[in-house]
């Protein structure tokens, strides 16, 4: 050995060696341990390309019997669509007023007391386990009233999860200083957050308001399932009468999947304009606006401080109508007349309440009861619905890798497979997974592996979307030294970009799972297995409702530990 090979063994001999940490010890053991279950998954539900590949030819040979594609008459179409709309938009309102003292509660910056925020984060998890469908059966048989006020208190319900979280975040954020000014001036607690947080939240808490309607209407097609009217009633209504009006179903899923493109347009539109914000989601919608608009700066979102230089304290009460200030009172207004239209739209009348049922209904979900069947087949229940959501997660993850790898610029050979890979992500987004879901297990008649299929293909646009915008994020630092001392693509992906961006890797599947979790634990209504096939037949029954309160906490509580999973994966592979 020449003395400079000598030279570099003792190096190596003598170079630090990097401890493995417990936690990372065990969360390999999880994560090792959560892939076997999801192959696993994967295998038990039977799925098999050939098997798919056989019911989509069947699929294709029934759509080529079927009537042709109809559509509802524009009559229908409006209806359903201001329906669809109302629910949503007085849902989502509901959820945002709501947040806001959830919000100032559970931020670290303004919460009251330590005990007051763990209350309030406490209530925003709990918001988020329980499923939207559940909580629109449950208030359904509690009003026994044919409205859709169910559905807007579901939407209400579920949604006060992920938008006061993100209220809170943003609070969190924000610049201390015109709160300690307000404070220092002998200001109220109310002054100091009205005057000094709230101006500085509101354009985020505008798009993560924005954003959760925009989830809500892809998710108000199962619904129906507890019977609320909208465009997931005639898409249910349709699939009944299955296979004579398929093409009247398939009719119906386009205009379901075209009206969240068009939703999505105007989200990002207003983002855009009023806000301020360029639209930089993963969505067809957004993908269209952002493309409309390439080349053109955001307009600002306020006027510069050096527009207005009030000369009194009197000239300062009297602010100049500017373009902006006219342009942002036009759109408060806009905003106005769509929440007047949502309730006319929507028909949710309080009166029209039978009040009375109320609390018999609400006392009948006590005890908790199985109705009869041993507690082993609710938790085989459970395990079905637990294996379709991880099927689908590894399947999604598998091929989300590599779109999502493809898509980043950092990664992707040349800016053509990129782009190409981009698009191909955003039109899979493009297509709210449980109308997908629905019409696979219609027609194809696969049950669990139609559900599996659809759900991954869902994950694809979500999970993909997510890992190549990390990876794109990664310090470029080590690809760079990698790259000059030589080596390939595929060296410079496996030893830097992958591990660097491990932890958005992490938690962006687990939030996958999370989501497929949810999803699955509705499908059994339509055709699969799982929980809910058990929701469904206990919803008609008085004397069962206890089983729905079982299987909302066996829900809520997988809820629970998928996400605390996912918070101690991504702590132990900070």
């Amino acid at each position: 050995m020449t003395a400079v090979g000598a030279t570099g063994a003792g190096i190596l001999e003598r170079a630090p060696r990097r401890r493995l940490a417990p936690h990372r010890i065990v969360g390999s053991i999880i994560m090792l341990g959560l892939a076997v279950f999801s192959v696993w998954s994967l295998l038990d539900v039977d799925f098999s390309w050939a098997r798919i590949t056989r019911g989509l030819n069947t699929a294709a040979g029934l759509i080529a019997k079927s009537d042709p594609i109809s559509f509802p008459s524009i009559g229908d179409l409006a209806y359903l669509i201001g329906l669809t709309l109302g629910i949503v938009v007085l849902g989502t309102l509901l959820a945002a007023v709501i947040s806001i003292p959830i919000a100032y509660g559970a931020a670290r910056n303004t919460t009251p007391a330590k005990w007051v925020m763990w209350i309030c984060r406490g209530l925003g998890v709990l918001s988020r386990a329980f499923p939207d469908y559940v909580i629109a059966v449950a208030t359904a048989m509690m009003f026994v009233v044919n409205s859709t006020l169910p559905g807007v208190l579901a939407f209400g319900i579920h949604s006060i999860g992920m938008i006061s979280k993100l209220y809170a975040d943003a609070i969190e954020q924000i610049d201390e200083g015109p709160v300690v000014a307000i404070r220092a001036a002998g200001g109220s607690k109310a002054q100091q957050f009205w005057s000094g947080v709230f101006p500085q939240v509101l354009p985020s808490w505008i798009a993560t308001t924005l954003h959760r309607a925009d989830i809500n209407l892809r998710a108000s097609v199962i619904f129906a399932w507890a019977g609320i009217g909208g465009l997931g009633l005639r898409l249910k209504n349709d699939l009944q009468d299955f296979p004579e009006s398929l093409g009247a179903a398939i009719g119906d899923g386009i205009v379901i999947i075209l009206l969240c493109i068009a939703f999505e347009i105007v989200s990002s539109t207003i983002r855009r304009n009023l806000l301020g914000i360029r639209p930089r989601g993963g969505g067809t919608g957004t993908t269209i606006v952002r493309l409309v608009t390439r080349g053109r700066p955001a307009p600002p979102r306020s006027t510069s401080p050096a527009a207005f230089h009030p000369a009194s304290p009197e000239e300062a009460l009297r602010r100049p109508w500017t373009a902006q200030r006219v342009r942002n009172l036009v759109w408060i207004l806009v905003a106005l007349v769509v929440v007047a239209g949502s309730f006319w739209t929507a028909e949710v009348f309080v009166y029209g309440v039978n009040w009375g049922q109320f609390w018999p209904t609400m006392a009948s979900f006590f005890p908790l009861s199985t109705g009869g069947h041993p507690i082993g087949d609710y938790f085989e229940a459970l395990l079905d619905t637990l294996k379709v959501a991880a099927a689908a997660t590894v399947l999604a993850f598998v091929l989300s890798l590599v779109f999502g790898s493809l898509a980043a610029r950092n990664v992707a050979p040349n800016g053509w497979v990129r782009n190409a890979f981009r698009v191909l992500i955003t039109i899979i987004r493009g297509f709210p997974e449980i109308v997908v879901a629905l019409l696979l297990i219609m027609v194809t008649g696969l049950g669990n592996q139609a559900g599996t299929v659809a759900l991954a293909f869902g994950g694809i646009g979500l999970l993909g979307k997510l890992i190549a915008d990390s990876f794109e994020e990664v310090p470029n630092g080590p690809e760079t030294a990698l790259s000059a001392a030589g080596a390939t693509r595929p060296q410079r992906y496996f030893s830097a970009t992958l591990p660097q961006g491990m932890q958005s890797l992490i938690g962006n599947t687990m939030y996958l799972l999370d989501t497929n979790f949810r999803a699955s634990s509705v499908l059994g209504v339509v055709g699969g297995a799982g929980v809910g096939v058990i929701l469904f037949s206990a919803a008609g029954l008085q004397s069962t409702h206890g089983q729905i309160t079982t299987l909302v906490l066996m829900i809520a509580g997988t809820v629970l530990l998928i996400e605390a999973l996912s918070q101690y994966l991504r702590w132990a592979f900070k």
